[in-house]
């Protein structure tokens, strides 16, 4: 019985076409997992726990742009409030990224703010 390595190893007159080929595939599906597989499963991780993670008050962008704030979560849909008086239903699947918690305080001392620039203008 020959060593492992003995299969792999080059003779002198040349490697044989099949474990030539064997190799290359190989290398080739060790670049594609590295390079394409890994980092976007790892990216799906990521994208699932953030999901899990949502709740209300949470301000989130959908992927079609959309901006709103979470008023009710429910197992697959959230309903999010766009603007005054404007709520719509979301797949939870369709949310792109979490922009963060917005309370009211910081609405009130945000509007505030533009409020006393514009009175000293």
């Amino acid at each position: 019985m020959t060593p492992l390595y003995a299969l792999f190893a080059v003779p002198r007159e040349g490697g044989s076409a099949g474990t030539i080929l064997f190799v290359q595939m190989a290398v080739i599906f060790a670049i594609f997992y590295f390079l394409l597989i890994r980092p976007q499963a790892k990216e799906r991780q990521k994208h699932d726990a953030m999901l899990k993670a949502l709740k209300k008050g949470d301000e989130i962008v959908t992927n079609g742009g959309i901006i709103g704030k979470v008023l009710h979560v429910e197992e697959d849909r959230l309903t999010i409030k766009t603007g005054d008086n404007t709520r719509v239903t979301v797949d939870r699947g369709r949310i792109g990224a979490v922009i963060g918690p917005k309370t009211d305080k910081t609405d009130k001392a945000d509007s505030g703010d533009d409020k006393d620039k514009k009175g000293k203008e």
